[in-house]
């Protein structure tokens, strides 16, 4: 064996981990367009590999996938699986498949987008969560608010992982209490996993990269991006393509096709 190619075999692959629980609701139907479009864009790259998670680690009625993402690294070290760097991005994303290789621009730090989506929703949110679980935390930054459909860790974080994992397994009944009871101003309280993990982050001064909204494009719909015949300038349905490189289809109102719809046009007018 020539020294490129035993360099090739002994590299440590970067993982795209990508959870899709059937969780009984439907909401999972249009999820394998997201795992195929994540497997075709890496065909180009001999050090990515995609994995499809399946399997809940615990009873999602209690424990809701978005915390059970947080065992990502560990069901990685679990399985034998050596990495250098994962993304854990929601299953209601498509990737572009001119999406630039994002594992080069984190300069190896905790690597997040912007939650540049409905600036009340994440204001309602911060606030809400910081009253009733983190009264004497310092609050995250909007600007600094990250969505937590992108995101790219590595071993280096397995340390702040324990703490979020203790975090929940520790507080998991008040923080259900607070997900299905409190409001916020007398308006529903949003979020979870989400806005927890950006307390942590501040808490516990974890250094982060910031990478450009395109690469967790959310909220197509408060952005007026989405067609609705009558309603629209643009005549293309999918002229959302050409403002970033993954799409996140969260926060779509029903009335404006489901997100099954949104998600399948858009994987096969990108790769059939």
């Amino acid at each position: 064996m020539d020294e490129k190619h035993e360099k090739m075999e002994t590299r440590k692959k970067n993982i795209v981990f990508i959870p899709n629980i059937n969780c009984g609701d439907n909401r999972s139907t249009p999820y394998h367009y997201s795992v195929k479009s994540y497997q075709k864009w890496a065909e180009k790259y001999d050090d990515i590999e995609v994995i499809e998670w399946t399997d809940a680690l615990m009873d999602i009625k209690e424990f809701p996938i978005i915390y059970q993402r947080e065992w990502a690294l560990d069901i990685l070290d679990h399985n034998g699986v050596d990495y250098d760097q994962v993304l854990i991005p929601d299953a209601d994303t498509i990737i572009h498949p001119d999406c630039p290789n994002f594992f080069k621009l984190t300069n190896h730090k905790y690597t997040v987008v912007v939650n540049n989506g409905c600036f009340e929703w994440v204001l309602r949110s911060i606030n809400g969560w910081g009253e009733h679980l983190f009264p004497d935390e310092i609050k995250p930054k909007v600007w600094e608010y990250h969505n937590a459909g992108f995101v790219i860790v590595n071993k280096k974080h397995k340390p702040f992982l324990d703490i979020v994992k203790d975090f929940y397994l520790d507080n998991i009944n008040k923080i259900n209490d607070i997900r299905i009871n409190k409001t916020y101003q007398n308006l529903p309280l949003p979020s979870t996993g989400q806005t927890i993990m950006n307390f942590l982050l501040v808490k516990h001064n974890i250094e982060r990269t910031f990478l450009p909204e395109r690469f967790n494009f959310v909220d197509l719909h408060r952005k007026n991006l989405l067609h609705i015949p009558g309603h629209s300038w643009f005549s293309d349905e999918l002229h959302f393509i050409d403002a970033g490189w993954i799409y996140h289809f969260s926060a779509i109102p029903k009335q404006n096709r489901h997100v099954s719809y949104w998600m399948e046009r858009t994987y096969k007018e990108l790769y059939t």
